[in-house]
Formats: structure tokens, C-alpha cells, sequence
């Protein structure tokens, strides 16, 4: 089932309470989804899961800075909007639970999706001054040096992704 990506993101972002251009909203958020879709032709990773934690895993941060709790938040607010925007099965859904969760602990060993989720997350890290570490990368594909820096290139330059205005309505 594909997911109506465009009701979602309006209901998210009309509950999101940083500012659109905030570091964590919406171009954030795409960028992530450009991200782990690259990344998912190496991995093989669940392109739903990928798409829906790219949606929540800041959607409930209160703050730019350190937000504890906003993972677990995130996943609590999937939950909350599964079946009225999207259907994953149980497993697909726990997959997501969890990357949303667990995307700040610094894992790197889980289920290759949940990894290419956290990698797609990671590689975005440059609007906030940092550059990608591929010690906390989880995947081969996502340690290629060449990627960590066009990643890292699109991130810095505050790089607007065409989905957020052609796609999402933004």
C-alpha cells in the first residue's frame, strides 16, 4: 500500500510546534526521506518505514537543542495517526516504534531498516555544524565517503528538497 504522504504531512506540520524552518521541520524531514530512499537501493530497507520516520521522528521535539523524550514522543504520535493516514503490519509498525525512538541513543546495530533510518537522520546532521561521523553510521552504504559528503553539502546549504513544495504542499 502506497502511503497519501500529502494529508499526513499537513497534519504533522499543523501539530509541529517549532517553526517551519526550523532545523528539525519540514526540509529536515525531507531530506531524511531523500536520504534513506538512496539509501534503501543499497540496503534494501522498508521504503514505508523510511518514509514514515523521516515524517515522525522530530514531528514532537518542543526545542532545537537537547529534547529528551521526542523520539519516544514521535512514536507515540505514529501510533496515535496509524490507520487513519497509514496502514503498516505490526512488524512494520514496531520497526518504525523503534527507529523513531531510538534515533538520538547513538545505536548502530538493529534491523537494516531501522539502521537506514538512523543513517538517512545522521547523514542530515550538517544544518546543525556537524559533520558526519561514519563511526555512528550504521550501514556500508551510507560510510561512503563520497555520500557522506554530498549529504552533508545538501545539509549544510540548507537544501530545500522539491517534495516539500511539489509533493507536501509547503
Amino acid at each position: 500500500m502506497k502511503i497519501n504522504i500529502e494529508p499526513l504531512i499537513k497534519e504533522v506540520h499543523n501539530e509541529f510546534v517549532l517553526s517551519t524552518n526550523s532545523i528539525h521541520g519540514i526540509s529536515h524531514w525531507a531530506r531524511v526521506l531523500e536520504n534513506g530512499l538512496l539509501l534503501s537501493k543499497s540496503t534494501g530497507a522498508n521504503i514505508k518505514v523510511i518514509t514514515l520516520f523521516a515524517v515522525f521522528h522530530d514531528s514532537r521535539r518542543v526545542n532545537e537543542s537537547v529534547d529528551d523524550g521526542h523520539g519516544l514522543r514521535g512514536s507515540e504520535y505514529a501510533k496515535k495517526l496509524r490507520n487513519q493516514y497509514f496502514k503498516l503490519s505490526d512488524d512494520e509498525f514496531n520497526l518504525l516504534y523503534y527507529a523513531c525512538q531510538a534515533h538520538t541513543d547513538g545505536l548502530t546495530e538493529a534491523d537494516i531498516t531501522v539502521q537506514t533510518c538512523w543513517d538517512a537522520d545522521r547523514l542530515d546532521i550538517g544544518r546543525a555544524k556537524i559533520y558526519p561521523d561514519p563511526n555512528y553510521l550504521c550501514t556500508k552504504a551510507a560510510k561512503d565517503p563520497k555520500l557522506i559528503a554530498e549529504a552533508n553539502k545538501r545539509s549544510v546549504e540548507g537544501y530545500i528538497p522539491s517534495m516539500v513544495q511539489e509533493e507536501w504542499g509547503f
